[in-house]
């Protein structure tokens, strides 16, 4: 396929317009991945590894020829796109599709012919193959030897309908962030539904486009999630490769020289196109008025713009920790919220001394599912009595001075708890004045290093993703801190907020709460209490 791309196809409109076809690195690595197929021996040896493949990249990368190519290679006549048996060495042998039919759809079909479409058109027409095709506007058709159709490829807004749906054998989705509305969404199902039908032409679906926002509900940020969810393990047997690269965390975007560096991580091993085009792109945060999110989505590939997160997870890395504090009646104090009904419930321990935290215990809601009758989430509850035996072992291993709970949803356990263990406050988060200075004062921890996390722990890297997952929530407070405008002094305070409705922060808020405690602990001077020591006869 790749040999077939570079020796008889070309780039599309642009620069390179008309020009041999060169695949970069990360381009024939999705490829490769995209034509797997089960080897000689397997029970489905010869059929295709993933019915589905997506690709997330920024912009700018030639994400449309890469689709255009694609999509050329399995109307081509010629294309090795599927599976014919093997030769003597086990190596699979390629064959055309039989009678292919590639719908590609989009938000509308103005813009999938201004994109994947428009580029296949150009590329059909413009290539050393033009014979083999007989391409317009509307539609894109292979001819056989004796001048017939032979299949084709055709620009989509809605869903096929039932005639074409049936005879679909690959399907491009350009730009799936843009695929929200219900409609959109409802024509993505219809289409992967349709894979299933022509099974001897081995059908599959290809996903290209950039990140999106996060909660809009659209077609690639179910993909996104479907890849976490695999990454995770917790897809059996999954069906769906997908390629995402994006400029990871811990970058100061104020800063030219990091946004740059930003912008080179997001790009990959194909580097610049052109000298000086990487700072050309970073040179664009600093328009006024510049829609910073947008420049971050599309230039960085990210789900999340950076300054919408509570707090650095990349500055959390370098707080990491060999050293567990925590061994039997450690002087810590504990942090306790989350919701009993829904997403998860946390609580985190603090080392007094030290100011080391790790997550204690976690309890999460894994699946989302609805009733088939309702349209409602399944009922889901946390059990109370393996969090309250969590809690008695916590108090019973370690001495804690102090443990602030969130009451809301745990009510009369939080009171339970407080009977028991006189450690036990209510600590209310929907104060938003005292929960505003809880998270500055989390974040200065963080800023100095006074905070740490015990590296290697089980639940370090759970730990770690809810702080990721927490946003921030810009309230109408400020602190005492100098700030660069001189017409204003101090800092905008915020408080924590989803940055997305199935992204899961309990245990960040929780361990916002130890160190709440744990603060007000080094204020009084809180000491471990004297332990008798055991009388033993020497003589």
């Amino acid at each position: 396929m790749c040999d077939l791309i570079e020796e008889r196809m070309v780039f599309g409109p642009g620069s390179l317009k008309g020009q041999p076809a060169v695949l970069d690195d990360d381009k024939r690595a999705i490829i490769y991945a995209a034509y797997e197929v089960f080897p000689q021996g397997h029970e489905f040896a010869g059929r295709r590894r993933f019915k589905r493949v997506g690709v997330s990249v920024r912009k700018g990368l030639a994400k449309t020829e890469l689709m255009a190519w694609v999509t050329q290679g399995e109307l081509h006549p010629e294309g090795p796109v599927r599976c014919d048996g093997f030769d003597a060495y086990g190596q699979p042998v390629g064959r055309p599709v039989v009678d292919p039919y590639i719908p590609l759809l989009a938000v509308t079909v103005e813009q999938v012919e201004e994109l994947a479409f428009g580029a296949l058109y150009m590329m059909v027409t413009e290539g050393p193959d033009a014979d083999l095709f007989d391409a317009t506007q509307e539609r894109i058709v292979r001819l056989d030897e004796r001048g017939r159709a032979d299949g084709k490829a055709v620009p989509l807004a809605n869903s096929p309908g039932a005639r074409d749906g049936a005879r679909t054998t690959f399907q491009g989705f350009d730009e799936p962030h843009r695929l929200h509305l219900p409609r959109q969404v409802a024509a993505h199902e219809t289409m992967v539904a349709n894979l299933e039908k022509r099974v001897l032409e081995d059908p599959w679906g290809l996903y290209v486009g950039t990140a999106g926002e996060p909660g809009q509900g659209s077609v690639a940020e179910g993909v996104h999630a479907e890849a976490k969810a695999i990454d995770k393990g917790e897809i059996d047997e999954p069906q769906l490769f997908y390629f995402h690269r994006e400029a990871g965390p811990g970058y100061d975007m104020n800063d030219l020289d990091q946004r740059i560096a930003a912008v080179a991580e997001a790009t990959g091993p194909v580097g610049e196109y052109g000298p000086g085009q990487f700072r050309s792109i970073a040179k664009q945060w600093d328009r006024p008025k510049a829609d910073k999110k947008y420049l971050e989505r599309v230039w960085l590939n990210r789900w999340t713009r950076s300054d919408e997160q509570a707090f650095d997870p990349k500055k959390r890395l370098t707080l990491l920790v060999d050293e567990d504090p925590f061994k039997r009646n450690a002087f810590v104090t504990a942090g306790f919220d989350g919701a009993r009904f829904r997403d998860s419930t946390g609580i985190v321990i603090t080392h007094v001394e030290s100011g080391r935290q790790k997550l204690w215990s976690l309890w999460e809601r894994e699946d989302y599912n609805l009733d088939p009758e309702t349209g409602e989430l399944e009922p889901w509850e946390i059990d109370e009595a393996e969090v309250t035996e969590s809690v008695t072992k916590l108090m019973t291993d370690l001495e804690v001075w102090r443990f602030n709970a969130d009451p809301p949803h745990w009510t009369e356990t939080v009171g339970s708890w407080a009977g028991t263990w006189d450690c036990v406050e209510e600590w209310w988060t929907n104060r938003i004045k005292a929960m505003a200075y809880a998270v500055r004062n989390y974040g200065e921890a963080m800023d100095t290093g006074a905070v740490t996390f015990v590296a290697g722990d089980p639940l370090e890297e759970k730990f770690a993703e809810h702080m990721g997952n927490a946003g921030r929530k810009d309230v109408n407070l400020w602190d005492d801190a100098e700030d660069s405008d001189e017409h204003q002094r101090g800092r905008q305070l915020f408080i924590l907020r989803k940055l997305h409705t199935d992204r899961k922060f309990d245990a960040q808020m929780a361990a916002i709460l130890s160190w709440e405690a744990r603060l007000e602990a080094i204020k009084q001077g809180a000491k471990p209490r004297r332990r008798r020591g055991t009388v033993k006869r020497l003589r």
